[in-house]
């Protein structure tokens, strides 16, 4: 599943393909006909990231809510454009770029009120341009759930995936279980500074880079990470233990990490 800074990254690259132009939408797989027919026609006000989560807007006040979940991707390609395949959920044309989506774990059309009832659900958009850390910090030192659990909670913080969430506690020395109330207001303050900073440069290379081997050259590179999927740690040498948290896998250090005796 994309994680915060990919979404974002998306929302980036397809302004200026869409937004302010006339969108022509079609549902070349037929599942969303009926959304599309909403809007199309319509110009696209804005787009925008939260969390894990695009929202396209139109000047008719309506919303494309798309989740790419597992499966879901994005193509983008100049006009003219080659015929969409029959798998393409929904099909956004501007005169100068087309977007096809595929495989959305959920692609709908909000109004006003729909779009503000989902802003509500989810916690602080760690890359949003006017960050709230606050919000975040305090449901994190007000709960007794384990900091790994947390940072995997969109209701607490949006656009936290599991390589990141591995990353950065290994990265700040924290033990995975320790609970958020255990943690001090320096060390939750870290966190978001931290994943934000992180996060900008998976935003700006299009991938996660959590190592410090940040490429010169503007190519495309792969994740560059420290302990996710890794067996021994980069410090130490010590043996990595593998555990699932929050239904997904997290790798921690026993020896960096060390719980806290007390």
């Amino acid at each position: 599943m994309p994680e915060g800074h990919t979404i974002h990254r998306a929302v980036q690259d397809q302004i200026p393909m869409l937004v302010e132009k006339k969108i022509f939408a079609t549902s070349p797989q037929g599942r969303f006909s009926e959304g599309a027919a909403q809007i199309s026609g319509n110009r696209c006000a804005g787009i925008e990231a939260v969390g894990k989560h695009l929202l396209y807007h139109f000047e008719n006040g309506l919303c494309i809510h798309i989740h790419l979940g597992l499966a879901g991707k994005i193509y983008r390609n100049a006009q003219p454009a080659d015929p969409p395949r029959d798998v393409v959920r929904i099909r956004m044309e501007s005169a100068s770029h087309v977007v096809d989506i595929t495989g959305p774990a959920i692609c709908e059309i909000l109004d006003t009120r729909q779009t503000s009832t989902f802003r509500g659900r989810y916690g602080p958009d760690i890359l949003a341009k006017n960050p709230e850390p606050e919000r975040a910090i305090e449901k994190i030192r007000n709960s007794r759930s384990s900091i790994a659990t947390l940072l995997m909670n969109q209701k607490v913080i949006s656009g936290i995936g599991n390589i990141y969430r591995t990353e950065i506690l290994w990265l700040l020395n924290i033990n995975p279980m320790t609970r958020g109330s255990d943690l001090s207001p320096a060390q939750v303050r870290a966190i978001w500074d931290d994943m934000r900073a992180l996060m900008q440069i998976g935003v700006e290379h299009n991938s996660i880079i959590t190592n410090g081997n940040i490429p010169r050259s503007g190519k495309p590179v792969g994740e560059r990470v420290n302990i996710y999927h890794q067996s021994n740690c980069p410090r130490c040498e010590t043996e990595i233990i593998v555990s699932k948290v929050a239904a997904r896998t997290l790798y921690h250090c026993p020896t960096c990490q060390r719980a806290s005796s007390g």
